[in-house]
């Protein structure tokens, strides 16, 4: 490989590390805006010829998609650490829209479960976009967030269970989470 080629290697590198952190220009992100626009509109269309709980899930999904694209393009247009982080919490958000409305078709723990683990996500997401922030107190809230939704969690797994089988699973959840 020569000079000149291993230098574009190390900035292609470089682009891929740095991610989607790439300022853009007034114009395109408006361009940016008008095509996220017409994408959504076209998803929820497509959403239209469904019904039931397929139809609720599409449009999850379309919304999610949405606001996924909309806090990237802004991350993008802003290029600072606030509006990626922010970015970050817009697709935790987006993530547990859909996970709720797929816990819909369950019943009972099943779905009080189904709904703390998307819960539990999200926490973690949004930990994840805090922790973005390198600061020692941010990463240790981070890893406070996480260890209480995982913990939840797995208390919500007990509820099924009775007496000292109820008692054991948590007892387990708290020495595991140090609760």
């Amino acid at each position: 490989m020569n000079r000149i080629g291993k230098h574009l290697f190390v900035l292609a590198v470089a682009s891929l590390i740095a991610g989607s952190a790439v300022a853009t220009t007034k114009e395109e992100y408006r361009v940016a805006k008008q095509r996220i626009s017409a994408e959504a509109k076209a998803a929820k269309t497509k959403c239209n010829t469904m019904s039931g709980q397929q139809k609720n899930i599409c449009q999850a999904e379309a919304r999610a998609a949405e606001m996924r694209a909309n806090a990237q393009a802004e991350a993008d247009y802003q290029n600072t650490p606030q509006a990626r982080e922010k970015a970050a919490k817009a697709d935790a958000e987006a993530t547990y829209l859909v996970a709720k409305e797929q816990c819909a078709t369950k019943t009972g723990n099943d779905k009080d479960v189904c709904l703390t683990t998307a819960k539990a996500a999200r926490t973690k997401a949004e930990a994840d976009a805090k922790a973005m922030r390198k600061t020692t107190s941010a990463k240790a809230d981070a890893a406070d967030d996480k260890r209480n939704a995982d913990y939840k969690v797995a208390r919500e797994k007990c509820d099924p269970l009775t007496g000292d089988a109820k008692d054991k699973c948590i007892a387990d959840a708290k020495a595991r989470y140090r609760m």
